[in-house]
């Protein structure tokens, strides 16, 4: 992990001790277009994603998934397939993507885009440890 990653982790761990103690952390740094996935505090994976392609598009901010959906398809973008989503703001959610090759910059309408093995990875963690216990932190 590089230094400033570490620092803003503890940063944000001193200003939210209560999400401190969550099982799973995804950081997405939208600057890097990287997922850092930590369990219990270590960091497991570093993933490639596509989030909004325009500043703004993905909100910053931390948030708790609310709702899981293995095969969901988008009600906004003509049913659009959104495999292993995972909603953690309003109609935003982190989910797989057909669009690999677009991984690593962005690309998105707002949502975080994940390989679908990558998805379903995520996915199965948040089913197996629980929605209270996931924190997303989004930051630019």
């Amino acid at each position: 992990m590089r230094k400033p990653v570490r620092c803003a982790l503890f940063a944000f761990v001193a200003l939210f001790p209560a999400l401190a103690r969550a099982d799973v952390l995804a950081h997405i740094d939208l600057s890097e277009q990287r997922l850092y996935l930590y369990v219990d505090g270590d960091k497991k994976y570093t993933w490639k994603i596509s989030a909004g392609k325009k500043k703004g598009w993905t909100r910053t901010g931390t948030f708790r998934p609310y709702f899981l959906s293995r095969h969901h398809r988008s009600s906004l973008f003509r049913g659009a397939p959104m495999p292993y989503a995972v909603f953690y703001d309003r109609d935003w959610a982190i989910h797989g993507t057909n669009a690999i090759k677009r991984l690593g910059r962005p690309a998105s309408h707002g949502c975080v885009r994940l390989h679908p093995k990558n998805a379903a990875v995520f996915f199965n963690l948040v089913l197996k440890q629980g929605k209270k216990n996931t924190v997303v932190w989004i930051t630019d």
